[in-house]
């Protein structure tokens, strides 16, 4: 069954938590919230800081949006700690706004079907709803990192979904024409982007 419009995999886990290392069950984790959860290859490489960095920096515009945000790689808690620890300018993430969970284990990543025979994670991202079902996954190979803004639009569009019951077409953005589900509903959406 595909991940999508299934349940998330649960799961507790160790995280680095502003600057500590704590027990994150999922009940505390999902909480009842969108959760965007995203995986990346390896700790200290070169394209993961560039991408945690970005959604550190873009955690308030996710959180107005009621998202929370964790990060999870297959390193441990204590080599997530040492890369906050270390600067930007160093190559490190400095502080973090949200969860970088440790999945040494690899059981996550499996769960989350990203895990490489080579024993780390593609760059998959996932979008879990308050109930807890998986409602967008994307999946890039290791080169080429995610973009937050798209993260962004994808978020708003399945919340304007959830809200208004009508659906967005390709390239939808907030104040964008939406679609009426019907077959009539829809008709004025095509008639006025013919």
């Amino acid at each position: 069954m595909p991940l999508v419009t299934s349940p998330a995999p649960a799961f507790d886990c160790k995280a680095v938590v502003d600057g500590q290392i704590v027990e994150l069950p999922w009940s505390e984790l999902h909480n009842g919230q969108w959760l965007l959860l995203f995986f990346y290859p390896l700790d200290f490489t070169f394209v993961c800081p560039t991408e945690i960095v970005a959604f550190s920096d873009g955690a308030d515009r996710l959180a107005k949006l009621n998202t929370k945000v964790a990060a999870i790689s297959v390193d441990s808690q204590f080599s997530h700690l040492a890369w906050t620890n270390l600067s930007r300018e160093q190559g490190g993430l400095g502080k973090v706004n949200f969860p970088l969970i440790a999945d040494l284990d690899k059981n996550i990543a499996r769960s989350y079907d990203v895990l490489l025979d080579a024993g780390i994670a593609l760059r998959g991202l996932f979008l879990i709803d308050p109930k807890g079902i998986v409602r967008h996954a994307t999946i890039n190979d290791l080169p080429v990192g995610r973009s937050v803004d798209e993260a962004i639009r994808v978020i708003e569009a399945f919340q304007f979904v959830e809200e208004h019951g009508e659906v967005c077409p390709a390239n939808w953005k907030p104040g964008s024409d939406t679609i009426v589900p019907s077959p009539e509903g829809s008709k004025k959406y095509f008639k006025a982007n013919a």
